[in-house]
């Protein structure tokens, strides 16, 4: 296990662990990017104010439910579960603080976007 990876594990808010579980959470700690990171991209290019809406719902969807997150359910049914992989819990206080600030941000992007201000859209 990197340094890399133990620290970004504090910052999550989740305890130490052994190397192996860690390595484990880490990669699934990443499914949710990995789906997200993309989606981002496609309304930045597409200058989609709705799917910014819908992504900012989503995430804060994430941080006032933490145990019905899609992303951590669909991950515990069709790639933890199947493969034997522990589960993800809900996630703790300062990784659905991270989720609440990228919808806020996310949901800023819309609104400027919707008010026709590219420019204040990109500030964002």
């Amino acid at each position: 296990m990197s340094q890399l990876i133990a620290n970004f594990m504090k910052q999550q808010g989740f305890p130490d662990e052994p190397s192996d579980a860690c390595n484990m959470r880490f990669k699934a700690l990443y499914f949710q990017p990995r789906i997200v990171f993309p989606l981002v991209l496609v309304a930045i290019i597409l200058k989609s104010a709705p799917l910014f809406i819908v992504l900012s719902a989503v995430l804060c969807w994430n941080v006032t439910v933490p145990h019905l997150n899609p992303f951590e359910r669909f991950y515990n049914r069709f790639v933890a579960q199947p493969k034997g992989k522990p589960e993800l819990t809900p996630a703790p206080a300062p990784r659905r603080f991270a989720q609440g600030l990228a919808a806020a941000f996310m949901s800023g992007t819309a609104l400027c976007l919707f008010a026709n201000w590219n420019f204040m859209a990109w500030v964002f």
